[in-house]
């Protein structure tokens, strides 16, 4: 460890949870972050005049955005900069912060957003349909926190610790190339599990049934025969198309879409 001590970086890992409190859309991030980086800024520039603490902080509040989780690991790697930079080469730690948002930003959203928070979200509302009980969300409130919460600790303290050797090459292979690695795999993840939770937490049945002879086929029957969850697979695939047309925008409207036609072809008979 160097000059900055945990209990400061600890200070710097609770003022994240604000991050987005003043967001903004002609900074994104920038303000909040500066918020959260000031611990930092004071313990290095305590004794030193007061415009070089202004200076450090201005430096700080150029445009930032990306993902949540992923600000402490990239001020854990600021803050060894900061420590270990000349006071003439400073604008340099600033382009190498600004030049992590991206590349962390994908990562978050593919890993995190995409990938856990669905996964989550279904298994804990999969255990609120069968059961009834609030267990479900409180299952998925664990899950996700009890993975943010040590990605947030150990990424600041990992990333001071370390700095920007964690983004450097090695046997060929940069931290970044591994991390664009990781999130193309949480892609295919996230997209296996999604898939298989279909069957399990959406329920759609027809109660069509086609006169034979004397008797009757039903058609879900046939249908199980051939592809069992068919309905069920189209139904989500309905939804997406709707959702992505809009980019989301409309999900409420297609949430109220499916109520009122699952109502509505149960009263006429075509869904059981």
């Amino acid at each position: 460890m160097g000059k900055i001590t945990k209990k400061t970086l600890n200070k710097v890992l609770w003022r994240t949870q604000t991050t987005q409190f003043s967001h903004n859309y002609e900074r994104m991030q920038s303000l909040s972050l500066t918020y959260d980086f000031a611990p930092v800024l004071k313990e290095l520039y305590g004794d030193r005049p007061k415009e070089e603490r202004v200076h450090a902080m201005q430096r700080h509040l150029e445009y930032f955005n990306t993902h949540p989780i992923a600000i402490p690991f990239i001020l854990g790697i600021t803050a060894a900069l900061e420590e270990s930079t000349d006071e003439d080469h400073k604008d340099s730690v600033v382009a190498i912060k600004t030049g992590l948002m991206g590349p962390f930003a994908g990562l978050g959203d593919s890993m995190l957003n995409l990938t856990w928070f669905p996964i989550a979200g279904s298994i804990g509302a999969s255990m609120r349909v069968a059961n009834g009980s609030i267990i479900g969300p409180i299952v998925m409130f664990l899950m996700i926190n009890l993975l943010y919460w040590p990605l947030k600790y150990y990424g600041l303290h990992l990333g001071y610790e370390k700095g920007v050797s964690l983004l450097g090459a090695e046997g060929g292979i940069s931290g970044l190339q591994i991390f664009d690695r990781l999130a193309n795999f949480a892609n295919v993840l996230g997209v296996v599990v999604v898939g298989g939770l279909i069957p399990t937490t959406v329920k759609v049945a027809t109660g069509i049934t086609i006169a034979s002879g004397e008797g009757s086929i039903a058609l879900q029957e046939q249908l199980d025969k051939v592809l069992p969850c068919l309905l069920p697979v189209i139904l989500v695939l309905i939804c997406y198309l709707f959702i992505k047309k809009s980019n989301g925008k409309n999900t409420a409207w297609v949430i109220l879409g499916v109520l009122v036609a699952c109502i509505a072809l149960s009263w006429v008979g075509i869904l059981a």
